[in-house]
């Protein structure tokens, strides 16, 4: 008999439940010797004992639906090792509700912060499976994440609209994209909607180099610009603040994001219409695309098999177009960034897309 724990932690994305069911779907010729049990709300759920035994009926039809059945919540790496309100040593309550049920691993699908408690875990004699999920593609040790491309098709659409209100108004529009750290959701949205300056956290902007962009696409008869700007974008200036200078400069700023003081400063030195246009959390809404449906399905169906042999401690990682399992010690803790001089980055000035820098 296999005794399988799964859970959802951190943000959401389209394909969770799609991952799963690659999982379940890829154990069910033992399904006679298998129980699987999900924990929900995360680490959360791990934590409190909330859980239930799950049946084949719960992973029936769910490959084109979005969120995640179990739930989700975000219970930070660094204050794992703190305890709750009750004094309840959260590791400890993790390690004894795993023991409980005589869990044979956790499959694990979530983030960074996710991958750094399931290292935890590990480290503290647990069985472990991660499994990649963040629409950020930020994880380091895979070439791709699953919601990732899901997220791309919502973004570019969102950019996509915009088209063409911006040129009916000849007007400035920025479309505010997901990313706080990295920037590979705005750079392939970015590119892919057609944007004419991306601004990225990994390359900081000058805004008169913004501005000189604006003002070279109006010199040329183009009545509007398009920006894609990552949540995360920063300016050369702020840049060189420490992080602490930085939050407390964001704390008295009179602007909701970035993107609305690029906006107020577009308008300043060009006297341009300026609109800002932010799409959210719809960028992780949905059903998951044809391409994560896929990805996950693979991704699950490859954690099926290391479980089947006995093989924990890994993140099942997509390198290649392969599927590959990388130890968990290798890669926890790490971000993958967009590097600046990248060929992607190379390619997309050469088409005439300023970055800003």
């Amino acid at each position: 008999m296999k005794r399988i724990g799964m859970l959802t932690s951190g943000g959401d994305c389209q394909a969770l439940n799609a991952a799963m069911r690659g999982v379940v779907k890829g154990l069910s010729k033992n399904a006679d010797q298998l129980e699987v049990y999900g924990f929900y709300e995360g680490y959360k759920g791990l934590i409190y004992g909330n859980y239930r035994l799950l049946t084949a009926a719960d992973f029936s039809g769910i490959l084109t639906k979005g969120g995640t059945i179990l739930g989700t919540s975000r219970q930070p790496f660094k204050r794992m090792r703190i305890p709750d309100e009750n004094g309840l040593d959260k590791v400890e309550a993790m390690k004894e509700n795993y023991r409980k049920l005589r869990l044979d691993c956790l499959v694990i699908l979530g983030g960074n912060g996710t991958q750094k408690t399931a290292n935890l875990l590990r480290e503290e004699g647990l069985n472990v499976i991660h499994l990649p999920k963040t629409i950020d593609n930020d994880i380091y040790g895979t070439d791709i994440t699953f919601g990732f491309q899901s997220a791309i098709d919502i973004a570019t659409s969102a950019i996509d609209c915009i088209h063409t209100t911006a040129a009916s108004h000849n007007r400035v529009f920025i479309v505010e994209v997901m990313g706080h750290k990295v920037g590979w959701l705005t750079l392939y949205a970015g590119v892919a909607g057609g944007a004419d300056i991306i601004l990225l956290p990994e390359i900081p902007y000058d805004i008169d180099k913004v501005v000189e962009a604006v003002q070279r696409r109006s010199q040329a008869g183009k009545g509007f610009t398009i920006l894609a700007v990552a949540e995360g974008a920063i300016s050369k200036e702020d840049a060189q603040l420490t992080k602490k200078e930085y939050k407390e400069k964001l704390k008295k700023s009179p602007y909701p994001s970035v993107s609305y003081e690029v906006a107020a400063r577009i308008e300043e030195k060009t006297g341009c219409e300026v609109r800002v246009t932010v799409p959210g959390h719809t960028q992780r809404g949905g059903s998951p695309c044809p391409y994560d449906r896929v990805l996950c399905t693979r991704l699950g169906a490859a954690a099926a098999d290391l479980i089947l042999k006995n093989k924990y401690g890994y993140m099942v990682a997509m390198i290649n177009g392969n599927t590959k399992p990388v130890p968990l010690e290798e890669v926890a803790g790490k971000l993958k960034t967009v590097e600046p001089e990248c060929r992607m980055i190379k390619e997309a000035k050469l088409i005439g897309i300023s970055f800003g820098d």
